[in-house]
């Protein structure tokens, strides 16, 4: 009987032992998700109070005038940046052009017809020091390329630099993208009699559009916001640009320059400058995520 109870005992004893374990387990689990919630909404902080500030400090002007007149004159009310918005509108423009078809031409060689050749090495070593040159150096290669070529700073020049800008973003996203995609859709299509270019073409491509079009935005995004490439090469005009062969307007330098001068007029359209730039930004990139994850 002894004997009995004693094991009555242990199994009791184990029976709590496990209990108190998993209840400690539970507590420490409820305790570490909390601390991730936390993380995750104060990492929105920053997100939240900067489109707080812009909706503040850049509603009040914004208007339709803003979109279709010129800017002001020093010291002067009224006007918009009409011309800034055209010519950012049509740099990044430009700059897509050149960068979007190089970049994801470039990794579907890297990551369908070499993958493991030092060329293909090579290329996915200079994209990834592309990415951590400053957007000043790109500014220069651009003034020395197409400004002292030329004679004259042009939104090609400044289409160029965002390109160059735009360009590792888009090739390693697409690079990525591409590695996606599941080997056995590629098997299929070639056990099927499809040549390797059919099975990039028909297959590849599509399943790894949407995700290729992501990087895209956000090269656009990066390239939007830039500045001290644009003064190097398109430098600013307060006119409507009439050709693509001068200087032309940005959102980026405009904030840049009215944000320095001493006229509180000037400074609120600098504000309200952001808060379109931040607009423009957003509205694109939820757009093409809208559209191209229905298509797929």
């Amino acid at each position: 009987m002894d004997s009995i109870a004693s094991h009555s005992l242990d199994f009791f004893d184990g029976d709590r032992s496990v209990s108190s374990k998993t209840v400690a387990r539970s507590l420490t689990n409820r305790i570490l998700s909390g601390v991730c919630i936390t993380l995750s909404l104060l990492t929105l902080a920053p997100l939240a109070s900067i489109i707080i500030l812009l909706l503040q400090k850049g509603l009040p002007l914004l208007g339709t005038a803003i979109f279709t007149e010129l800017p002001p004159a020093a010291g002067m009310s009224g006007g918009g940046f009409g011309n800034a918005i055209l010519g950012t509108l049509v740099m990044v423009a430009i700059g897509l052009a050149i960068s979007a078809p190089a970049g994801i031409l470039s990794a579907i060689f890297i990551n369908e017809y070499a993958p493991t050749s030092r060329l293909a090495q090579a290329v996915r070593l200079v994209a990834k020091l592309l990415t951590g040159i400053p957007s000043i150096i790109c500014g220069v290669f651009a003034f020395a390329a197409v400004v002292m070529t030329t004679g004259t700073f042009s939104a090609y020049a400044g289409g160029l630099a965002l390109a160059v800008l735009m360009l590792p973003t888009i090739l390693l996203t697409a690079e990525q993208a591409l590695m996606g995609v599941q080997s056995a859709y590629r098997e299929a299509a070639l056990g099927l009699g499809a040549t390797r270019f059919q099975t990039i073409a028909r297959v590849v491509l599509p399943d790894a559009f949407p995700a290729i079009m992501t990087g895209v935005m956000l090269a656009v995004a990066r390239a939007a916001g830039e500045t001290a490439p644009l003064i190097f090469t398109a430098l600013f005009s307060q006119f409507w640009a009439k050709s693509l062969n001068e200087p032309t307007a940005s959102l980026s330098v405009l904030i840049y320059n009215f944000s320095t001068v001493p006229f509180p007029h000037q400074i609120a359209m600098a504000w309200t400058a952001s808060l379109v730039l931040v607009a423009f930004v957003t509205i694109a990139n939820i757009s093409a995520q809208t559209i191209f994850s229905r298509k797929n």
